[in-house]
């Protein structure tokens, strides 16, 4: 077999390749854009299934450049960091925390329900982390950025098992969210007491004027300077990267004594002090600057993953990964119906949240937006809701969804 070697330079031109690749395709192909797949997924599969043949085949087979993957993880963690802000927590009000608290209850049920039914079945409990909130809560950034340390924990095929949870969860959350919504409203008898549905001003109630209207309450001063700025994008930049050297420094130093913490997690925590600490002096952010890094390395990265996920490995889980994933679908329905629906204070508007929470805790933010879009273009505006599940979504539960994931793996690798 030939062994197509890639160095740095190369590894990067190919996945820049890609993910022009994965955005025409779903361009192009209405399924995927309607279920929010990201374009870094779809070129990364593409390339990942011309590997898988050559594998089969044995003609021929890829050696990457791994160490800028490693570097990408640490910007995206750090960006996260960056996003956990308690100032905005106590501005958005007891409706945010108790979504927040709602969702980290979810994230924990998921990993246990994997976890258990993953060693029921005969496979590594980690591919039933893979199969929980890594993919479901967290999507194909969380399950990109985690399913190779599950891999090097010993959970052989974590990483093509976690792609293809986040995939089935994009859709399944779609599936039950609307129906789970209009069951709560028709058993509990529930109304809105906005505008009336179907009406131009009720729709936009629900989508975009409900979330200007949250970003606007919630918003920290940002940086002065346009994006264009190189001061303000050179403000960012030193953040960032004295955020991963101290960060790496605090990993190191546990680690001499004894505690071992994975190398993302000590910048995400320092980025997170470091933001709370601006918050606190009522400073300037270079919020947009922080996103913008974020999502281009988050891009990249799952393009490298993608790209050199070995496909054949997952049929060796294939069958426990669809039973897993089926006992997670009617933990979520089963969830927003019971818990979610109760804390958020059994009316309408947390019978919209809990349709949300079902495309938020199986694939994505988008995705909860659009079943509440969906279901309150009939039945009428929520703004609390559309206030709600962007700002848990978008500034809190990946920090954490990350701290709680690396307590299950340090249990149980």
């Amino acid at each position: 077999m030939t062994t197509i070697e890639l160095d740095i330079a190369q590894t990067i031109g190919i996945a820049a390749v890609l993910l022009v690749v994965g955005d025409f395709i779903k361009n192009r192909v209405g399924l995927l854009s309607r279920y929010f797949i990201p374009g870094p997924i779809i070129g990364g599969l593409v390339f990942s299934l011309i590997a898988l043949v050559g594998h089969q085949t044995g003609l021929f087979t890829f050696q990457f450049y791994d160490n800028m993957r490693a570097f990408l993880l640490l910007v995206f963690f750090t960006t996260i960091g960056f996003s956990a802000s308690f100032e905005l927590l106590k501005k958005g009000g007891v409706g945010v925390a108790l979504f927040l608290a709602a969702a980290v209850g979810l994230v924990v049920l998921q990993n246990l329900l994997g976890a258990g039914l993953a060693a029921a079945l005969g496979v590594h409990p980690l591919i039933g982390v893979a199969a929980g909130s890594i993919s479901l809560t967290g999507g194909h950034g969380t399950s990109a950025a985690f399913g190779p340390l599950l891999e090097q924990a010993g959970a052989a095929g974590a990483l093509p098992a976690a792609i293809a949870a986040a995939t089935y969860g994009l859709v399944a959350g779609c599936v039950i969210g609307g129906p789970l919504g209009t069951l709560l409203m028709r058993r509990n008898g529930l109304h809105t007491s906005g505008l009336a549905a179907g009406t131009p001003a009720a729709a936009t109630a629900t989508a975009a004027g409900a979330v200007d209207a949250a970003n606007a309450s919630t918003a920290r001063p940002a940086a002065p300077a346009s994006m264009g700025n190189s001061d303000t994008v050179m403000y960012a930049s030193i953040l960032i990267a004295v955020s991963i050297g101290a960060g790496t420094l605090l990993v190191n130093w546990l680690k001499g004594l004894g505690i071992t913490l994975p190398s993302y997690l000590g910048p995400m925590l320092v980025a997170a002090l470091v933001r709370n600490i601006i918050d606190w002096r009522d400073s300037a952010l270079p919020l947009r600057q922080f996103e913008v890094v974020g999502n281009v390395s988050l891009a990249f990265f799952l393009a490298m993953a993608l790209m050199s996920m070995k496909l054949w490995e997952l049929a060796e889980v294939a069958g426990p990964l669809l039973v897993i994933l089926l006992a997670q679908t009617v933990l979520m329905f089963a969830y927003g119906y019971l818990v979610t629906f109760r804390v958020m204070g059994r009316d309408y508007d947390a019978a919209v949240i809990a349709a949300g929470h079902c495309g938020f805790g199986m694939g994505a933010t988008p995705n909860a937006m659009a079943n509440m879009q969906a279901f309150t273009a009939v039945n009428g505006p929520s703004v609390k809701a559309f206030f709600v599940i962007p700002l848990v979504g978008s500034l809190f539960i990946d920090f954490f969804n990350a701290v709680i994931i690396t307590g299950f793996m340090n249990y149980l690798k």
